[in-house]
């Protein structure tokens, strides 16, 4: 068996390390390594979706307003309610045609109506309440063609 000379040894070494840092740098640049700001951009309006993201979130958020009610944790389902609209808010700088619904169905008063009511921290009040707001988050969806979003557990959540 012959043994490689120590040039030999390192010229490998140096080879292969060199090779290695190249291949841990390269997919962490996936941004970077664009050939532009406008292939950048893309890239990053690509990885940030529609609109269906922030409903993603609404719908988690909305999950957990009736966690808090069913525990009676008003400032908590507040807390929630209030990141709802924040979430839709943001979600029209990506869908800017979503906003006239949105606002016409769900912040016409309905999302104010509905913060009072958690608010308010009195558990019918704060039910019906939450009942208002799924009926506004079902008239949403029915005004955008996507009536079928309404057929799913999510909607299925009642007064505990």
């Amino acid at each position: 068996m012959k043994v490689l000379s120590r040039p030999l040894l390192l010229a490998y070494a140096l080879l292969f390390s060199t090779f290695s840092l190249a291949q841990e740098e390269t997919p962490n640049d996936w941004i970077l390594n664009a050939d532009s700001s406008k292939e950048r951009f893309q890239l990053i309006q690509g990885y940030l979706r529609g609109f269906d993201q922030p409903m993603w979130e609404v719908g988690e958020r909305y999950e957990k307003v009736h966690e808090a009610l069913t525990r009676e944790n008003y400032k908590l389902a507040g807390y929630h309610w209030q990141k709802i609209k924040t979430t839709i808010q943001n979600g029209y700088l990506k869908r800017p045609k979503r906003q006239p619904n949105a606002d016409r169905i769900f912040f016409n008063g309905t999302w104010k109506s509905v913060k009072e009511a958690f608010d308010s921290a009195d558990k019918e009040t704060a039910w019906n309440a939450f009942a208002k707001a799924k009926r506004a988050c079902m008239a949403c969806h029915q005004a955008e063609g996507v009536g079928y979003m309404n057929d799913q557990s999510l909607f299925e959540l009642e007064k505990e």
